[in-house]
């Protein structure tokens, strides 16, 4: 192989392997993470309103030691199932993370006091583009169960997978799925996870 093609071969791998130029562009400075972990009973020591949780944003995370990835949630349940703690999250069709969840038996729920700029990147950027968390800085710590988290949260929940299932149009009741999904659902119709809450870490 001639010395030109070998270094023309060895150019292209090196900008597949580095996030594109619009991710660079717009991403946001991470500071370094502080403070540690605890982990705390969830049941008995979770305190923080159910109902409004999910609405300031969260973020997602499923995959492995090898890979992972993470986007930004606005919706979810917490409660008690089939006698278990719960969290219950929605990933629809078309999103980079859902294959993650349908591989990975465990995700990873996460909440930061000063996450707005992590939370808008990652849910304006798509994992299939580059490693959003290492565009980002951030630095991906993994479970006893090999699930990814990052040390810039403040607030972690692991969950083992339970049930999975994706939303079945023909089921909706009311109006209100079905204005939704016309109106916004480009991305797909939702699959909703079901997690056992195994692990509670939060920041001190």
């Amino acid at each position: 192989m001639k010395v030109s093609r070998l270094l023309h071969l060895l150019l292209v791998a090196t900008l597949l392997a580095l996030p594109t130029l619009s991710m660079l562009a717009d991403t946001p400075k991470t500071a370094a993470p502080t403070g540690t972990f605890k982990a705390f009973p969830v049941s008995e020591d979770f305190t923080l309103n159910p109902f409004t949780y999910f609405r300031e944003g969260l973020l997602l995370a499923a995959g492995n030691r090898e890979k992972s990835n993470a986007m930004t949630i606005g919706w979810g349940a917490m409660g008690c199932l089939w006698g278990r703690p719960t969290v219950t999250v929605y990933v629809a069709e078309k999103r980079y993370t859902k294959t993650f969840m349908d591989r990975s038996p465990y995700f990873t729920v996460m909440a930061f006091a000063e996450g707005d700029s992590i939370l808008r990147y990652m849910g304006h950027h798509s994992g299939r583009d580059g490693d959003k968390a290492a565009a980002l800085g951030l630095h991906t710590l993994y479970t006893e169960n090999g699930t990814p988290y990052y040390a810039e949260a403040d607030l972690v929940l692991e969950c083992r997978l339970l049930y999975a299932a994706p939303f079945d149009s023909a089921a909706f009741k009311d109006d209100v799925p079905r204005e939704f999904y016309n109106k916004r659902g480009k991305a797909g119709l939702h699959t909703m996870y079901i997690g056992e809450v195994v692990r509670a870490l939060r920041k001190e």
